[in-house]
């Protein structure tokens, strides 16, 4: 293979994994600030993404695990679906809650109320109504969950985005005074 060849498939490759490294860290950043910036008020096309903060649900979700959940009409809701929801009062209250259907009722408006408990609770939540609810969990996804819990140590962080930051910023500055000095040689 000729020399230009090889340089030019270095060349290709090497954006290519920029691209993905770059559009990866992108992403990823815009998930979390959406998360975090919006209070879970935004969803996109009826989906939400919540990390499981306390281990109120441990076995089925731990700590750290990212879960999707989708708008869902609280008739479709059954007994034993994990919901996610914004607590209205007790230790709940402004807080985004995702925990298990144990009971379901109907007020006297027609109104569904929720009885929700998580897995490793004794005690149940206060009552939820459905107008709390944001959806039905309906994904846990493994790689987001490893990629949360692995940025949140400072040895992830450091690997998983700050690394792939200096290596993108780092190859294009070497690029650029490659170019420069390839262009100095062929001058001369």
């Amino acid at each position: 293979m000729k020399k230009e060849t090889i340089k030019k498939i270095f060349r290709i490759s090497k954006k290519i994994l920029n691209i993905f490294i770059g559009i990866f860290i992108v992403l990823f950043l815009l998930v979390v600030c959406l998360q975090r910036f919006t209070d879970n008020n935004l969803s996109l096309f009826g989906f939400r993404m919540f990390t499981v903060l306390t281990g109120s649900m441990e076995p089925k979700y731990n700590v750290g695990d990212v879960l999707f959940s989708k708008s869902i009409a609280p008739e479709d809701i059954e007994v034993g679906d994990a919901i996610s929801y914004l607590g209205a009062s007790g230790d709940v209250a402004n807080k985004v809650v995702t925990h298990e259907v144990v009971a379901i009722e109907t007020d006297e408006n027609g109104e569904k109320l929720f009885h929700t408990k998580g897995i490793a609770n004794i005690i149940e939540d206060p009552i939820v109504h459905e107008s709390q609810i944001y959806g039905k969990v309906i994904h846990k996804s493994a790689v987001l969950s490893f990629i949360s819990n692995t940025i949140r140590t400072p040895v992830g962080l450091v690997v998983l985005i700050i690394i792939p930051v200096f290596y993108i910023i780092g190859s294009e500055m070497l690029t650029g005074l490659l170019a420069r000095e390839e262009k100095r040689r062929n001058r001369e």
